[in-house]
């Protein structure tokens, strides 16, 4: 089956738009969380999201900031006003589908997923190796699917290393997939690696390999969307250099 992976599209309608265009046929898509924050098109998005195939979606702590359960204040000032606006302008049917999300999901025999970590669902970030090695404790499939980072890489588990071993896949190359690794996709909407291009992964549950992917997107037309919303400068700017 081959599955589409997306995470942390931020309320970027263009950027997911390119996503889809570019991933081909795929059976299934598995959403890592983070839905809306920092963009300009929250219910857009998360109505886009809710129609493709077989949709598996988890929460994220942007996606529980806006619907209350997460206190605005433990975000930047940036990033809560971007919050704030977000849950001014969340619909009805928005807030319904946000609000039932899980925090973790075991996809299959394979694979579970989850936002920031295993151990930490909603708020911990996979940074380095020793972090990863200590997670790998927190879930009993080979294969577990995170976000959060914005940042496309793979942590290893081996039999003959002390931690996890750490990869950062190149662009658009296609791996096969170890026997036990916590990987990210990268970001849909805010790519933090800079790279600005959309990133995504389509993911081969059969051959057991996962497709790395970017696809360039028109970044000026949305921040000229998140200019006349009023939102922060700082993520308007973020997006083109892709930091």
């Amino acid at each position: 089956m081959r599955i589409l992976i997306i995470s942390d599209i931020h309320a970027n309608l263009t950027a997911l738009e390119s996503v889809l265009a570019e991933a081909g046929d795929y059976e299934a898509a598995w959403c890592l969380g983070d839905i809306v924050g920092y963009g300009p098109d929250p219910n857009e998005c998360i109505t886009r999201v809710r129609e493709l195939p077989k949709l598996l979606c988890i929460i994220g702590n942007h996606d529980a900031a806006a619907m209350g359960q997460i206190d605005a204040d433990t975000f930047n000032p940036e990033a809560r006003n971007a919050i704030l606006w977000t849950r001014q302008r969340l619909t009805k049917s928005s807030r319904s589908f946000l609000n039932d999300l899980p925090e973790k999901i075991q996809a299959s025999a394979e694979v579970t997923l989850t936002h920031g970590s295993p151990r930490h669902p909603v708020w911990e970030y996979l940074l380095d190796t020793h972090a990863a090695t200590l997670n790998f404790e927190y879930f009993d499939t080979p294969l577990c699917f995170v976000g959060h980072t914005h940042l496309p890489v793979i942590y290893t588990a081996t039999d003959n290393h002390y931690l996890a071993r750490l990869e950062i896949p190149e662009p658009n190359t296609k791996i096969v997939l170890p026997k036990r690794a916590i990987i990210n996709p990268g970001s849909v909407g805010q790519p933090r690696d800079r790279d600005p291009r959309a990133a995504f992964a389509i993911f081969d549950s059969d051959a057991r390999t996962l497709d790395f992917r970017r696809v360039a997107y028109d970044i000026n037309t949305v921040q000229a969307r998140m200019k006349e919303a009023g939102l922060p400068d700082r993520h308007i700017q973020r997006l083109s250099a892709g930091w």
